[in-house]
């Protein structure tokens, strides 16, 4: 008898079939003397489509809203079909009496796993693989200690209440906004919260009125130190303040009243998860943060590099601790060799702020693997976040950064004056970062004062210093910074939207469906969006309602809560959104409407911006024409200016046009083009009716032209 084990992707399977002896390629799967490996290409199975209940859901018509069936029925997906057939086929062979469920070992993977087996109908006990890396040594232990897949029996109908849930508030508010307004708008429980984020960030700015203000700063020969006021304020807001304060410091003398010397003890960052990670390689290397998904994953899956990627935590368990040094001699190579070397000559210090079991719940952090690395097989992409991960993991078992900081207060005429400076005393962890260890500092400071430290003499309390000049240095208050992608996953973290594996699929989502854009590293509400946040109900639209119901996924993936409250929580919230859009007296205009209008039914074009440009994109529901709305120069000049003429393409194919003087001309199947006289005549022959249909006359010669050549 054979064990089937199921993978969520073929490459996955491939590797885990050559680690455990399944060497027969078949198609869909790989079998050996002890198991069968099969995968899920990701989900082959979903939740069913609403016109699978009934087929008149198949048309959108807000009066059979919201469609909220009694039980949520399964399909398998059309376009993974066959391997689904696969799958089944394996779990109903004779001689398959077990079944180990391999799958990303998190919530989506439980689920996705889970749908296969109920429509296969697998009814049997099963067990569960659950590892943190993909190289051999962990693959063979996992396989070694397998569990009960009772045990994740919570995990699974945390995701399955995550599906629904997501099914039933996204489709019916999407299906209800898009027939009320006539546009395809779309919300959901998490997307439509982190658009109102954005939103409200971009209404602050709006209404932010900037202030002109001032700032002093005395020399004092040897120092220079900064007025603060009574509150704590350096900015000045009024002018004569500043000339009278000026004045009134300028040659005086003054006494240094306190000087305040303090070690400060600065521990090392703790090791990565992915939204931590996300953050870093956005601030530093602009990546996007599904960009860093996709590159983590290679480095997981392909290379086996690093540890699981879809993590939350930021802490290592106790049973990793005898497996640290192996991870840092793989790592001891090419830069990071003068850093990890000196490590391995001594015990690791392990601490509560490395090692901590009751901070990890499914995955620890992401680390290196044992793997040894070959970094010239890593593209640039890779090379850079693998950085990342190996300084950040590096540094864990550095000592912490020591300063001296001396604090230094100045009274001049009532006045004080304030000044900072810093001695490194060790540099610690820091030494791994080198001078980009200052990057690691909050990106959101407004900056609109200087605290910068600064080199100092020895200075006393009680010494008299005279203030040799003054200088005024003139600002603006600024507005609060546009959300980039790493300040925007700290929000979502903060506020419980999403989970570290799905926040960047919502990013993506909502630059997809042209919510927001990205404008350089910032994230910009469209006008869709700003009119969007306006059309849902305002409990949808912040993140406190969406936070709690990811708290209660969590607690029902810990025993701690139930699902069907939860999922009749939900139909409750589906019922009254729909309501609202339906009684709602507010209106939408498309703001991306341009000039040109669809050669086929003769509605305005929307513009949309794509992978490959600016597309032009009829909004008509039984239209669907589209197209590339860039420039391209043809070769052909026109015959009456003689510049480069524009090609395009019409209803007929292509043809091009003079964009000064309107000329148009059309083309062969070849692109080549027709001559003046032979079009001429051949529109002559082609017949009024037919040409009534042809909306200029490029496309009229190629009509005609067609017709010819078909005969």
């Amino acid at each position: 008898m054979k064990s089937l084990v199921l993978a969520e992707k073929p490459s996955v399977a491939r590797e885990i079939a050559r680690v455990m002896g399944s060497r027969e390629k078949h198609k869909g799967y790989f079998e050996g003397p002890q198991y069968i490996v099969t995968w899920a290409l990701g989900h082959l199975v979903g939740l069913a489509e609403p016109e699978d209940y009934d087929h008149k859901y198949a048309t959108w018509n807000l009066e059979d809203l919201p469609i909220l069936p009694a039980t949520m029925k399964l399909k398998a997906l059309r376009e993974t079909g066959q391997q689904f057939r696969v799958v089944q086929q394996m779990i109903k062979r004779q001689d398959v009496n077990k079944l180990i469920i391999a799958t990303d070992a998190a919530r989506e993977g439980e689920l996705l796993a889970r749908w296969i087996l109920k429509m296969a109908h697998w009814n049997k006990p099963f067990q569960r693989l659950w590892i943190s890396s993909q190289t051999d040594k962990a693959i063979k232990e996992g396989f070694a200690s397998l569990r009960p897949g009772n045990q994740f029996d919570r995990l699974y109908e945390s995701a399955r209440c995550r599906a629904e849930a997501d099914w039933m508030i996204g489709l019916n508010v999407t299906r209800a906004l898009t027939v009320k307004y006539s546009a395809q708008l779309s919300a959901g429980r998490v997307q439509t919260p982190s658009l109102g984020m954005i939103m409200d960030r971009e209404n602050e700015i709006v209404n932010f009125r900037s202030q002109e203000y001032d700032t002093l700063k005395a020399d004092f020969g040897s120092f220079s130190a900064n007025w603060r006021g009574k509150n704590g304020d350096a900015r000045i807001f009024e002018r004569q303040n500043t000339d009278s304060l000026k004045k009134k410091l300028e040659g005086q003398y003054g006494k240094i009243t306190q000087v305040k010397k303090s070690e400060k003890v600065e521990p090392h960052p703790l090791a990565y998860d992915l939204t931590e990670l996300q953050r870093d390689a956005n601030r530093k290397y602009g990546f996007s943060a599904k960009q860093t998904s996709n590159v983590l994953q290679r480095l997981y899956e392909q290379y086996k590099l690093v540890t699981y990627p879809r993590t939350d935590s930021r802490y290592l368990t106790s049973d990793m601790v005898h497996t640290l040094k192996e991870r840092l001699e793989s790592v001891a190579i090419g830069p990071y060799a003068t850093l990890a070397r000196p490590l391995l000559r001594k015990n690791l210090p392990i601490t509560k702020r490395i090692v901590d079991d009751s901070k990890v719940s499914d995955h620890h952090a992401i680390i290196p693997t044992e793997e040894t690395v070959l970094l010239n097989q890593l593209n640039t992409e890779e090379r850079k976040l693998y950085d990342l991960i190996v300084r950040r993991f590096i540094s864990l078992f550095y000592s912490p950064a020591r300063y001296d900081n001396v604090s230094v207060i100045v009274q001049v005429e009532g006045e004080q004056l304030h000044v900072k400076g810093t001695t490194i005393k060790d540099a610690g962890w820091r030494e791994v970062y080198g001078a980009e260890a200052d990057d690691l500092s909050d990106e959101d400071n407004d900056g609109d004062t200087d605290d910068s430290s600064s080199l100092l003499p020895e200075l006393h309390e009680g010494d008299s210093v005279k203030v040799q000049r003054v200088h005024v240095q003139g600002g603006r208050t600024l507005p609060p910074k546009r959300y980039t992608e790493a300040s925007l996953l700290s929000q979502m973290e903060k506020h419980g939207l999403g989970t570290p594996a799905t926040r960047a699929d919502i990013i993506e989502k909502l630059i997809n469906s042209d919510t927001i854009e990205r404008q350089g590293n910032l994230l910009h509400p469209t006008g869709k969006g700003k009119q969007l946040i306006e059309l849902v109900a305002p409990e949808l639209r912040t993140p406190e309602l969406t936070a709690r119901w990811e708290a209660e996924l969590e607690k029902i993936a810990r025993g701690q809560g139930q699902p069907e409250p939860f999922l009749q929580g939900i139909r409750s919230m589906s019922k009254d959104l729909v309501t609202g859009v339906k009684n709602s007296s507010a209106g939408y205009k498309p703001h991306n409407v341009s000039n040109s209008h669809c050669p086929q039914c003769g509605t305005k074009l929307l513009e949309k911006k794509g992978k490959r440009g600016k597309m032009l994109i009829c909004p008509s529901d039984d239209c669907g024409y589209r197209r590339s709305d860039e420039k391209r120069l043809s070769n052909r000049r026109c015959p009456q200016c003689h510049k480069k003429m524009e090609m395009k393409e019409g209803k007929a194919g292509m043809y091009v046009q003079c964009l000064s003087c309107g000329i148009t001309e059309t083309m062969n199947k070849d692109n080549k083009h027709v001559n003046k006289k032979e079009a001429s005549k051949l529109v002559q022959q082609y017949s009024s009716q037919e040409s009534s249909a042809v909306s200029n006359l490029g496309e009229l010669l190629k009509a005609a032209m067609e017709q010819k050549n078909d005969k």
